[in-house]
């Protein structure tokens, strides 16, 4: 995606806004089966003070003709989203900033951060994992069966498990996030949608965390399904920089959906010591 026929820019392509003063920079990143909209909550109150990046990453239905552009051999890996997240900063003439992001985008972070350093002065990680098969001597939250099918119902009934997986994931005392996560995951295409759910959860990045150099916040949620506290010391005993966990009182895997002031408390403590 980062080199285009027509040479359209990156940042046009993944809808990439700036909103807010010419303060310390935040970028946030969505993770797997939403879009930028999913900081809607939290954008008013940060851009007061800062300057906002947002972005739809490609595998996201809000993208354009997201089928033709995502090529799921180029992006069997995170690295090709991270390579896309250093072009786009690079475009938008950002020269060092704080990146949250939520889920996978953590993850694809951290490569970035390992590749280009001085882009980044903290990574806020939203509920991250580098892994989601347990293995023989750590619990990172599935069974090899369970991926696979969760996987095989991805394939075989994209509208069903679209359905059903968002009240699993947030907290049910938020419907209306529930649903709104619905609608973004039947955006995705489900071709699409499928190669970058076996890109996320069979993927396996632990051997990344001890060449991460950025500091390093960890955001967790008290009850999460999709990431268990096992994860969160596993993070911060293996990650190289020095990392701290923040703990934010709600159930799910989107904090910033379900606590989005106390998230963004969260987020500006992150700003003052960057």
């Amino acid at each position: 995606m980062v080199v285009l026929a027509n040479q359209v820019l990156i940042s046009s392509v993944l809808n990439a806004r700036i909103i807010g003063p010419s303060s310390k920079t935040v970028v946030l990143a969505h993770g797997f089966g939403t879009d930028q909209s999913a900081w809607d909550k939290v954008l008013p109150l940060l851009s007061i003070h800062h300057r906002v990046v947002l972005f739809d990453w490609g595998f996201s239905g809000s993208v354009k003709d997201e089928i033709t552009l995502f090529d799921p051999i180029k992006y069997s890996s995170y690295d090709a989203f991270a390579d896309d997240l250093i072009v786009l900063l690079e475009e938008l003439d950002v020269k060092s900033a704080t990146l949250a992001g939520h889920s996978m985008s953590a993850m694809i972070g951290c490569i970035a951060s390992i590749k280009r350093p001085q882009l980044f002065k903290k990574l806020v990680l939203v509920s991250a994992s580098p892994r989601y098969i347990n293995s023989e001597d750590y619990e990172f939250g599935f069974k090899r069966s369970d991926v696979d099918q969760l996987i095989s119902t991805i394939e075989t009934n994209f509208q069903t498990w679209a359905s059903n997986f968002p009240p699993l994931v947030i907290d049910q005392n938020d419907p209306l996030s529930i649903q709104n996560f619905e609608k973004s995951l039947k955006r995705m295409s489900p071709e699409v949608a499928l190669s970058t759910a076996k890109l996320v959860f069979y993927g396996d990045y632990t051997h990344i965390l001890d060449n991460v150099t950025t500091p390093c916040l960890i955001v967790q949620t008290l009850n999460d399904i999709v990431v268990p506290m096992s994860v969160v010391d596993y993070m911060q005993k293996k990650i190289k920089a020095k990392s701290t966990v923040e703990m934010i009182h709600t159930n799910g895997h989107f904090p910033h959906l379900t606590a989005h002031v106390q998230f963004v408390e969260v987020i500006e403590r992150a700003l003052v010591t960057s």
